[in-house]
């Protein structure tokens, strides 16, 4: 059974860092690209950044380059979301997912989460002073 779950959210401050892991099983690991996706109350779900299992391929929605690094440890079947510099708009649900690298590029599942074959629980984040 194909599972994702997140650890690793939490209350920081403005300029504060925290680092979001997503542990995946049941699949296939390199076969899969691997998105960071936040909703905040009363928005739309965003695309946050996306990675390639097989060849580390990102892509980032521009408002968090230069602040958060996504990479994976493909032996711990692992995605992890490194965030810093973290500013109040940052503050939400952030869920991990996965779609098989056949039906989509990192930047095909950020920006669209098409064929997404599942999604993690949640991890709260909260950014405020």
């Amino acid at each position: 059974q194909l599972q994702l779950v997140e650890s690793g959210g939490g209350t920081v401050q403005p300029g504060g860092s925290l680092r979001l892991s997503c542990e995946a099983s049941g699949l296939t690991f390199d076969a899969f690209n691997i998105g960071w996706f936040r909703q905040a109350p009363g928005k739309e779900r965003e695309g946050v950044s996306c990675i390639s299992s097989y060849d580390g391929n990102t892509y980032y929605t521009d408002s968090v380059k230069g602040r958060f690094t996504v990479s994976r440890d493909n032996d711990k079947k692992t995605v992890y979301l490194q965030m810093d510099s973290l500013k109040p708009d940052d503050t939400g649900v952030y869920r991990c997912a996965v779609a098989r690298r056949a039906d989509t590029t990192p930047q095909a599942l950020c920006v669209m989460a098409l064929y997404v074959e599942v999604w993690g629980q949640g991890a709260l984040v909260t950014v405020t002073s």
